[in-house]
């Protein structure tokens, strides 16, 4: 059966989108995972991939057309198929009901697909038919790299009226807490995850249709599994919507679950406590023990309010009242987030499969602390030394194309551009948001906007396109009194600079010990791509510009 692609929302501002480039032509066997074409939106151009397997029937916007989110984009199915009746004017709503459910959004409100006949027969479960109005709402793919999503607060309940574009809940992905909005309208029937809990993308997160509606058999026979954390079931084909007339109508009313956290507290007993999701996190952070809280919500949960006006005092008295034994053995544990997981996962990739090696140097900074002095005289200026750094690195990068390249299983990337990113520390881990075009950007301008990235950063509201693309990384920990370090190579560029703390010692001038004040980096080079020679010749580059910055602004 012919599926109908729309235009997907690739943003949470996006309204309409404009097709960049088709990479398949009508008529092309399209695999699932296989790029369909380059959508520019308001913030950036993606790659936009097909979540359906068959042949491209139809091509609803041609190259340079711009149409709003949920235009006709494609049709994809069998071979010589006849889909007249979607593209006359005549087709019905209903056709459209048929397939909203498996249409792709935003390259997340994507529901599941058929799971192959090989499963079916596995889990000997049959297909069920979805009641008129009834829509499933999986695990949307947030991000490029997205694999599994952690649901962090849900705004909508069990029984709330949902209007199109209402934010249904906030996911954590492996990059940041983004808000997830609702293509439909309708009732909240089910939640197929609670706060907290983590899932595979196209795993059930939620079921909305007309109030009333009996989905228990639905939520039951969909795979809600995908990760340690999440409940697991039988794993069914994802169930299609019927016709109206066809559609089987149910009065009963499905209750919102309600959230139970079960913590011991390190008592020498466990106790069920009733906690909200937001507040266990609140405490966790707090570092307050939530033995200690008296709940004021419901049945004695505790709530937001009820961390917010735990006081000092409070927790002094309930943790002197508690005897903890000499010698006794005591920790904490808390599920790695999907941001860790990903750090985790290619950092080792990175580690274990590009051959690393480093290049050690110290430079002079007296001239750069004179300079940054200076320049910050200027009205309205303020510029740091990480981005002097970042603006040296841009211009040493157009002299040493090689260090600005990429490595691939098949091919070596040489970047004609320069896209540095900066690695920033949040509560969870690291980020690493992409200055592009560096080289052509003032130091002025370099410094604003590694400023927004920052507090951005570590309040979750990068977007994916912010992060991705860079040609070559910088680390500092200077900030820290860190005086040298190494990093591990974000791939698949070809090297990663650690920088420094500017420290004041002891130095040869001309023959004399003199005070003088320098900073220690360390380039971490792929030797796949970097030869040791290149390395060394792009540090010599870049201790040019830093030891004499008024010749970055020549």
């Amino acid at each position: 059966m012919a599926e109908i692609i729309n235009m997907p929302r690739l943003s949470d501002t996006m309204e309409e989108g404009t097709v960049a480039s088709w990479l398949k032509n009508v008529g092309d066997k399209i695999e699932e995972g296989d790029i369909l074409a380059e959508i520019e939106t308001d913030k950036a151009t993606m790659e936009f991939e097909s979540f359906n397997e068959g042949t491209l029937l139809h091509i609803g916007i041609q190259e340079g057309e711009t149409a709003k989110v949920d235009s006709l984009l494609a049709i994809i199915g069998e071979e010589g198929e006849d889909i007249s009746g979607l593209l006359n004017g005549d087709s019905q709503d209903d056709k459209t009901n048929e397939s909203s459910s498996e249409k792709t959004e935003d390259t997340s409100n994507k529901t599941s697909k058929e799971e192959s006949q090989d499963t079916n027969e596995e889990t000997n479960t049959e297909t069920q038919d979805l009641p008129e109005g009834v829509t499933v709402v999986t695990m949307p793919r947030l991000s490029d790299t997205m694999e599994e999503g952690t649901v962090a607060t849900w705004l909508k309940n069990v029984g709330d009226e949902v209007e199109e574009g209402d934010i249904l809940a906030e996911i954590e992905t492996d990059k940041a807490t983004m808000e997830f909005e609702s293509f439909q309208s309708g009732n909240l029937l089910h939640i197929g995850l609670q706060e907290g809990e983590s899932a595979k993308v196209d795993a059930l997160l939620a079921i909305i249709g007309p109030a009333g509606t009996d989905v228990s058999s639905i939520a039951k026979n969909f795979k809600v599994g995908g990760s340690d954390s999440a409940p697991k079931e039988k794993k069914v084909e994802a169930p299609k919507q019927t016709k109206k007339e066809d559609a089987p109508k149910a009065a009963a009313k499905t209750e919102a679950p309600k959230k139970e956290v079960s913590t011991s507290n390190n008592n020498s007993s466990s106790q069920r406590i009733f906690v909200s999701p937001l507040a266990k996190k609140m405490a966790d952070e707090k570092g307050i023990q939530l033995n200690q809280v008296k709940g004021s919500g419901e049945n004695g949960r505790i709530v937001k309010r009820d961390i917010e006006n735990f006081t000092t005092s409070v927790a002094s008295s309930a943790s002197a009242a508690k005897f903890v034994p000499t010698g006794q053995e005591d920790f904490d544990e808390k599920s790695n987030s999907q941001m860790r997981k990903v750090i985790a996962k290619r950092l080792g990739e990175s580690k274990f499969t590009a051959p690393h090696y480093y290049l050690n140097v110290e430079f002079d900074m007296e001239n750069a602390i004179a300079f940054r002095a200076q320049y910050n005289s200027l009205p309205d200026v303020k510029i740091s030394y990480n981005d002097m750094i970042i603006k040296a690195c841009a211009l040493a990068l157009r002299q040493h194309p090689q260090v600005n390249s990429q490595w691939f299983s098949d091919k070596i990337r040489t970047n004609n551009h320069v896209h540095i990113g900066v690695a920033v520390a949040v509560d969870e881990g690291l980020v690493v948001p992409v200055v592009k075009f560096a080289n052509e950007q003032s130091l002025p301008q370099i410094g604003g906007e590694v400023r927004d990235y920052a507090k951005r950063a570590r309040a979750k509201k990068l977007t994916p396109a912010e992060m991705e693309g860079s040609t070559f990384t910088i680390s500092n920990l200077g900030m820290f009194g860190i005086e040298s370090f190494t990093s591990i190579i974000n791939q698949p560029n070809s090297a990663i600079l650690s920088v420094g703390a500017i420290v004041a010692k002891p130095v040869v001038k001309n023959g004399q010990v003199v005070a003088g004040n320098t900073m220690k980096l360390t380039l971490a080079c792929d030797h796949r791509t970097v030869d040791g020679a290149t390395g060394a010749q792009f540090l010599q580059t870049l201790k040019g510009f830093v030891e004499n910055p008024v010749t970055m602004l020549v």
